[in-house]
């Protein structure tokens, strides 16, 4: 018989992956079990506990560990922001790969991938729930943090349950179902975020404001408070009010009492005084530039609210390294995946430096000089033709040869003799988050060591900005948007608008974990993400000599055989059919994702 993934797992022994501990010169997360322990033994054991829970820090987000393959078990691996509009890939095989197919709006693909998502999320929490039944035979000295942790992990889960399914099956103990067949109702939108803030608040009455260095990366009461206030600034959505199904939003309007709930959780985190922007010290626009990039170079500093721990001496295969570096870097710099290229479409969204966007009439915008005077920001997250990078000038554009045809520049032609090496689809290569330093090489376990961050202060002022929007606290959400830029050295805004917040976080928080996700909770994917209407689109450069340039900006498909779709069914993807039957809700079946 074929089990359901949220079966508990029969028998009294664990398999434990041993993991070094968080924090320290070498947080290195291993995958494969080491040993099979009996339960008594891990639960009285302080090293082991770090061991179990540190399956959850592993299996919370991939960071920048990116796999992107036709093999459907490596479905869980994607960079988030590949699925938004403000980067793509180069890679024309990724197009081919399981990518590919759910840019496409495929069905197969989008259920195989829903299938493992709603799995992993499940072992996860039959994983906190095990824990926390035995919390009494915790030592007293770990007790208040790991089960802390525990709470944590189980709303973090469902959180992601939530954005990505709407209602599930709320699971708060282990059970086996060849002893109890039990069987769980589909909880309501109300009743997963009531769920989610509860565990949270628990989770960070039990969670120290910052831990002893050795266990610097672990949660903290911080990170428990903003998931919280996350949960209700994402239940506050437009998309989940007045929802017919009430396990896919709120059947009446309830947006602003969510709101007033992320306030409250947002303010509890600002009252720690734990966290807060980083200065950047400079007066030049080159030390600026940097000074932004290392925010993004700096583990858990005072703006990191949460962020995932990669090794610290970047190995790659037997520890937690990740390869951006060598997956982003032009090909002048060694670069040969290609694999993040920010497109025009967020290019244009960078103002000029006077503070006007681009298309007000005296903002000085020229569209044949675009890369003059603009944000900061796009200096320090874009590298474009021309751009200073690693030493060299890079040459993103097509030059004219003796007979008048156009030869790709040295960054627009693949690096070595790779027949899967790539350039860039739109003529921009990332900058954000790389080392420009980062020696580039084929050392089989070559890595790259950064950090990955998931919620930072800048971005809870952005959340918070909104909220003002909402509440008619224009003057506040002013002040905070006003915050962010001007510690980039860029002109206060003078008045605000939704428009204005929206753009400003969509600058600084740049391919971050958090722009695919708003376009969902904005109710705006339709409009972005589908190609036929609302293309992406790219920059095209030809150097006609003599510093003749011409910029043409041509469209960018999703891959090589059709643009990008977004259906509004995939504001919720489907719940396992196999879940649906062994809880007997097959009348719950969406006939729109059935083959």
């Amino acid at each position: 018989m074929k089990k359901t993934i949220i079966q508990a797992i029969k028998g009294g022994v664990i398999a434990v992956a041993l993991l070094p501990m968080l924090g320290g010169c070498n947080s290195v997360f291993r995958d494969a079990p080491y040993d099979k322990l009996s339960e008594d033994k891990i639960w009285g054991d302080a090293m082991l506990l770090d061991e179990y829970t540190g399956i959850w820090y592993r299996t919370m987000d991939n960071g920048f560990y990116t796999i992107v393959s036709t093999l459907v078990k490596n479905l869980g691996q994607e960079y988030d922001p590949w699925y938004g509009d403000q980067i793509t890939v180069g890679r024309r095989d990724w197009y081919q790969s399981g990518f590919g197919e759910i840019l496409k709006g495929s069905k197969v693909r989008i259920i195989a991938r829903s299938n493992l998502v709603w799995t992993a999320a499940y072992e996860n929490i039959r994983s906190v729930n095990k824990l926390i039944e035995n919390s009494a035979k915790l030592p007293a000295s770990v007790l208040d943090r790991v089960v802390g942790e525990a709470y944590f992990f189980r709303a973090w889960n469902y959180y992601n349950l939530l954005r990505r399914y709407g209602g599930a099956f709320i699971i708060d103990h282990t059970f086996d179902p060849l002893v109890n067949p039990e069987r769980f109702p589909l909880a309501s939108y109300e009743e997963m975020v009531n769920f989610i803030a509860a565990d949270a608040q628990i989770a960070a009455e039990l969670l120290p404001v910052e831990h002893e260095s050795r266990h610097t990366g672990r949660i903290t009461r911080g990170a428990a408070l903003m998931l919280k206030g996350k949960v209700y600034f994402w239940a506050a959505g437009p998309h989940y009010q007045n929802s017919e199904k009430p396990y896919r939003g709120f059947p009446n309007d309830r947006s602003a009492e969510m709101r007033a709930e992320a306030e409250k959780a947002y303010d509890q985190v600002i009252a720690l005084n734990k966290y807060k922007l980083l200065d950047i010290p400079a007066t030049t626009t080159h030390e600026i530039v940097k000074g932004y990039r290392n925010i993004f170079l700096t583990k858990n500093s005072q703006e990191s609210i949460l962020e995932v721990q990669h090794s610290d001496n970047g190995d790659f295969i037997y520890g937690f390294g990740h390869k951006l570096d060598r997956d982003a870097a032009p090909p002048s710099m060694g670069g040969v995946n290609s694999a993040y290229n920010p497109t025009q479409n967020h290019v244009d969204e960078y103002r000029m430096a006077n503070g006007k966007m681009i298309d007000d009439a005296d903002s000085g915008y020229d569209d044949q000089d675009p890369y003059s005077n603009r944000d900061v920001r796009f200096y320090a997250n874009i590298l474009y033709d021309g751009a200073q990078w690693g030493g060299k000038t890079l040459d993103i554009r097509y030059h004219l040869d003796e007979n008048g045809k156009e030869v790709e520049g040295m960054d627009l032609t693949p690096y070595g003799t790779s027949t899967t090496a790539s350039v860039t689809r739109t003529g921009y290569y990332m900058a954000k988050f790389l080392r420009e330093s980062q020696s580039i090489n084929t050392d089989e376990t070559y890595g790259s060591s950064q950090n990955c961050i998931l919620w930072r202060y800048a971005e809870l002022l952005l959340d918070y900005a909104e909220l003002d929007w909402y509440a008619g606290r224009k003057d506040a959400a002013l002040a905070k948007v006003n915050m962010i830029r001007t510690r980039v050295h860029m002109p206060a805004l003078t008045s605000i608008s939704l428009d204005d917040i929206l753009n400003e976080r969509r600058v600084e928080l740049a391919f971050e974990k958090c722009t695919y996700w708003d376009l969902l909770r904005l109710g705006i994917a339709e409009e972005t993400m589908c190609g036929s209407e609302n293309r992406t689109y790219k920059v095209k450069i030809v150097d006609r000599g003599e510093g003749n340039l011409r910029f043409t900006y041509p469209v960018v498909n999703g891959n090589n055989n059709s643009i990008r779709y977004f259906d509004a069914m995939q504001y919720f993807w489907p719940i396992p059919v196999n879940e649906l039957r062994y809880q007997g809700l097959q009348d719950l079946e969406d006939p729109h994702w059935k083959q």
